[in-house]
């Protein structure tokens, strides 16, 4: 649900590409990701890939979380199950809080086109002092679904009950703040 009064923010993406095969020509999720954030308005900052590796990962995300121009992190790749999968392990030890609703939601968004093979993304995501991290599997349908089912209205600070905006951008305000003390989605908003 969308709040008609509440002016679109742009925010600062910064894109990482997990992958040991694909160059900035065979990136075609990194491609996806990018158009869409830029069509509705936010920053394409940086967008780099990096190989399998967990210490790569976590360097290229540790230097982006400490910019103040990079709101939100999305990482594409590597949250299978194969030896090589390592994007969730990089990730996780950097998290100051775990948004586990993410992975939840994209496995249950996931289910009509894969059916129980949802149950093999590893799709984590976080906040790190005060940037998001989304991490998807790196198929471009998996990033639509990320983009469309998820992302797009969580990073819009018009989206209510509530939305991230806030936890990135400080002068953004609370979601809950803007309804009417008496209504019963701010108080459960704010519980």
């Amino acid at each position: 649900m969308a709040h008609a009064n509440t002016p679109f923010i742009p925010l600062g993406i910064a894109l990482l590409t997990v992958s040991d095969t694909r160059g900035f020509n065979e990136d075609d999720s990194g491609d996806l990701l990018a158009s869409r954030l830029t069509e509705v308005g936010h920053e394409l900052v940086e967008r780099h890939i990096v190989p399998d590796d967990v210490y790569r990962i976590r360097a290229e995300v540790s230097t982006w979380v400490v910019r103040d121009d990079i709101h939100v992190v999305m990482v594409n790749g590597g949250t299978g199950f194969t030896p090589r999968d390592t994007t969730p392990e990089a990730l996780a030890p950097l998290f100051d809080k775990v948004i586990d609703g993410y992975g939840e939601l994209f496995r249950q968004l996931s289910w009509s086109s894969i059916a129980t093979s949802t149950i093999q993304s590893r799709a984590v995501a976080g906040l790190i002092d005060r940037t998001l991290v989304f991490a998807m599997p790196g198929s471009p349908k998996a990033c639509a679904t990320a983009w469309d089912g998820i992302l797009a209205a969580q990073l819009d600070a018009s989206t209510r009950p509530c939305n991230f905006v806030a936890m990135v951008i400080p002068d953004a305000g609370r979601c809950a703040s803007r309804f009417p003390a008496d209504n019963s989605i701010a108080s459960e908003a704010e519980a």
